[in-house]
Order: C-alpha cells, then structure tokens, then sequence
C-alpha cells in the first residue's frame, strides 16, 4: 500500500483524460479556430505525454532507477490507454467518434514523455 502512493499523481491525470475523453461530444466547446489549429491533437500530445512523465516519476521514486525499457514500456501502455480510449468515445461517448490522428497524437506524446524523462527529468531527481 505504501508504494502507492509514488503513482497517486499518474493515476490522478489517468482518471482525468478518462473524464475529459468521455465527455458527450455535446459538451465541447464548438470554436473554428481550435479546429484550424488542432488544439485537439496538442491536447491529446500533452496529456499522453504527461501520463509516460508521471508514472514514469512514480517509477523512479519507488525503485531509484528506471531503464530504458521500462520507459518504452510505459509508453506503449500509455499509448494502448489512448486507443482503448477511442474505442469507449466511439462506442459508448455519445457524438463522439474513433479518430486515428488522436491516437497518433497520443502515442507521439507518449513517446515525447520519454524522451522528456530520460534526458531531463532524470537529472533533477534524487532518490
């Protein structure tokens, strides 16, 4: 139970896309200018990338080391979170769909996160 605790801000920012992802299609701000400008994609970047930095954080602090296969490896759960995520918009979200560039967006996050951790996040934590 104790170890836990090292992973409460991931599980946090992972039940937060979950809501922010499921919301009705209905309740999204409608604005032509966000669309120009897929705001959309660099959300989906920036909240996948979040999720790879902070379990990765959690990881780190729990064990005092992290390898780079461990990295890639929350990556591609990250990643696989984001598709799963798709799949409940486009089955069970009303007016939303399945889009293959958000799922791009989000394992191009995923994977910037790692990049992110190992070469800087690293260097700033002590165990």
């Amino acid at each position: 139970m104790r170890m836990i605790r090292y992973y409460l801000p991931a599980m946090g920012w992972i039940i937060l896309i979950l809501f922010l992802c499921t919301m009705p299609g209905s309740s999204l701000p409608k604005a032509s200018l966000f669309d120009k400008l897929h705001v959309d994609k660099m959300v989906h970047f920036f909240l996948f990338g979040g999720t790879v930095i902070l379990l990765a954080y959690g990881y780190f602090r729990q064990r005092g080391r992290i390898s780079g296969a461990m990295l890639l490896l929350l990556a591609l759960v990250a990643s696989l979170y984001g598709l799963a995520i798709e799949f409940i918009q486009k089955y069970y979200t009303a007016n939303r769909s399945f889009e293959i560039m958000d799922v791009v967006a989000d394992t191009l996050g995923a994977f910037t996160g790692v990049l992110i951790f190992r070469f800087i996040g690293k260097r700033f934590l002590k165990k």
